[in-house]
């Protein structure tokens, strides 16, 4: 009889316990209003007590909390909820690097016709790197004219449009890069129109028509007048632009990549599976229950297993862009090519005043020997125009500031250390995701059917690694067309740093360039014509079929008078600069 009593109260108690684990919420859903009300929904959605038998789509079934109209707004819900982690965690990666950009490149109004990588960088916001560099372009410019009206006076005024289309131009380069401005070929016509311009005013005495000076120019690089000051610039312009100038276009261009990588849509599998592991405790009334952490990164690695995918070529464009900041720091450094580039060209003036006899003479040999002047001209364009001012020394304590506040090694040494903390961004994406409060690494989770360990394997990241993927379903066959764009995105603007890394532009306005063969890439003397090789050396010797018979013109004349002439107008050269040098004692 007592043992029958004992059993009999055994039995019912294990009905009792069965009957709470099996209907946790049958007799009440409050929790689950007051959770589901505070996402923004109607209270009166959800059951007062849960429901056998409901008709879910997503959720296991039995009693729940849950009906299917819950679900559908909860499945909406849980695409936002999916969305937002992603969304802040771009969001502050785009954040950083279009400040970064910013203090590096700041946007003129008068230069944005020619934007920086016009097919895929636009971003809209105003830009800080390109402040720094455009900056250093303006004050180089203010101080090189500064400097050459107390130096040079009245004879840097008369020419001051030279220097001030030299800035121009380099401005233009720096915007639009070799598609609106051969850089050799622009640093070629500098140094030959000041050439033209100073071997007038050292040989005031004598009169030159267009043709002479014609044949002057076209033999600045065999003259060397100005010594080994434009080779050097030369060099040192090209790789400090195409350096900062892609530079700033890899900073632009992380951004945009962010942005559209970070909006591509998640798919339907994927928001069934975050609906699931999200909201699927609310319809058991377990509010209060957090996905597993491995079973949420099995979750994320389905929904960014494309985006994982830009990881790898992610990774190659930030390895270039820390290389070629190390060239910034060091031999294509920006900032100590434009300082003193005031200095720099004054020494090449210095250069031609110097050694102006020795270069008219190689002058008078190859093109002929010029008619000489009248007195009164000469007398006129000494006193004018003389070269009356002397090279003064360089003073760094004199350097014009820019409004960045800092110098180009600070600002790349800050923008490395975010390159190196923006590496494996995609592929650790998921991780960053399945992070917080609202994920645990406790055994007692929600696994996507209960509250018990998750016991899947967890997958690797990438589409491939996706086929077996327990709770996300992933067409492996079909990559995600926006992102694949951007992997070929990124791989381009990887082959551009590289070849500015070497000193070489090969941006997307290389093309028109390309026809003659001089594109936007590092090249000899910048001449254009076929005719520079064949040129010769014009003072020692003539090709017998001239290219261009325009260069030796004059040459043709008696050898006896032509050395007769040639030293006649030696001497007046000679009086002339003594004249020129000595006309700021006669005043």
């Amino acid at each position: 009889m007592n043992t029958m009593l004992v059993f009999s109260t055994v039995y019912t108690l294990a009905l009792l316990f069965v009957s709470t684990k099996a209907e946790p919420n049958s007799k009440s859903c409050n929790e689950v209003r007051a959770a589901y009300s505070s996402k923004g929904f109607n209270v009166n959605d959800v059951p007062n007590k849960g429901v056998h038998g409901a008709p879910l789509k997503v959720c296991p079934q039995g009693y729940s909390c849950c009906t299917l109209e819950m679900e559908e707004k909860l499945s909406q819900q849980s695409h936002s909820d999916l969305k937002a982690p992603i969304s802040q965690l771009s969001s502050n990666l785009q954040s950083t690097f279009k400040q970064r950009h910013s203090h590096f490149d700041q946007p003129q109004d008068q230069l944005a016709k020619g934007s920086l990588l016009q097919v895929h960088l636009s971003v809209g916001d105003g830009f800080v790197m390109e402040e720094f560099f455009r900056e250093l372009l303006d004050n180089a410019e203010h101080a090189l004219n500064d400097m050459f009206v107390r130096t040079y006076g009245l004879m840097y005024v008369h020419n001051a449009e030279l220097f001030k289309h030299f800035f121009q131009e380099l401005k233009r380069y720096y915007v639009s890069g070799s598609g609106a401005v051969n850089l050799d070929s622009m640093l070629s016509d500098f140094w030959e129109d000041l050439l033209e311009r100073m071997f007038q005013l050292v040989n005031v005495q004598y009169e030159f028509s267009d043709a002479y000076m014609e044949c002057v120019s076209r033999h600045t690089e065999q003259l060397k007048p100005f010594g080994d000051v434009p080779r050097k610039l030369r060099l040192q312009l090209t790789r400090a632009f195409v350096a900062a100038r892609t530079f700033t276009r890899g900073l632009a261009l992380m951004p945009e990549v962010v942005n559209k990588v970070s909006t591509v849509s998640a798919s339907p599998s994927c928001v069934r599976a975050a609906m699931k592991m999200l909201y699927c405790p609310y319809c058991k009334g377990q509010v209060a229950l957090k996905p597993c952490q491995n079973y949420c990164l099995n979750v994320m690695r389905g929904c960014l297993a494309n985006q994982a995918d830009l990881d790898t070529e992610w990774n190659n464009f930030l390895d270039a862009m820390l290389s070629l900041a190390e060239r910034l720091e060091g031999p294509f450094n920006f900032e100590s090519v434009m300082d003193p580039i005031d200095v720099k060209i004054s020494e090449a003036i210095m250069n031609m005043q110097e050694n102006s006899m020795q270069v008219s003479q190689k002058v008078f040999q190859g093109c002929g020997q010029p008619k000489p002047g009248n007195g009164f001209r000469s007398r006129r364009s000494v006193k004018e125009t003389g070269f009356t001012g002397r090279f003064r020394p360089y003073s760094p304590d004199a350097r014009p500031t820019t409004a960045a506040g800092t110098s180009l090694d600070r600002l790349t040494t800050d923008v490395k250390k975010r390159l190196k903390h923006a590496k494996q961004f995609w592929s650790t994406l998921p991780e960053s995701v399945c992070a917080g409060e609202r994920i645990t690494s406790r055994d007692d989770c929600w696994n996507g059917t209960a509250k018990s360990r998750y016991e899947s394997v967890v997958m690797g990241n990438g589409l491939a690694n996706q086929v077996s993927n327990p709770d996300v379903e992933v067409d492996i066959t079909k990559p995600d067309v926006v992102i694949r764009s951007q992997i070929a995105v990124l791989k381009e603007m990887t082959s551009w740093l590289k070849a500015a890394h070497s000193g070489n532009d090969i941006s997307i306005d290389q093309g028109e360039d390309d026809e003659d063969g001089s594109g936007g890439q590092e090249s000899g003397s910048g001449c254009d014509s076929p005719s520079c090789e064949a040129d010769g050396d014009i003072y020692f010797s003539i090709p017998p079929t001239p290219i261009n018979p325009r260069v030796f013109k004059v040459v043709h004349q008696e050898t006896t008078g032509g050395d007769r002439m040639a030293h006649g107008s030696m001497a007046l050269a000679l009086c002339g600069l003594t004249l020129a040098l000595l006309a700021p004692h006669w005043r």
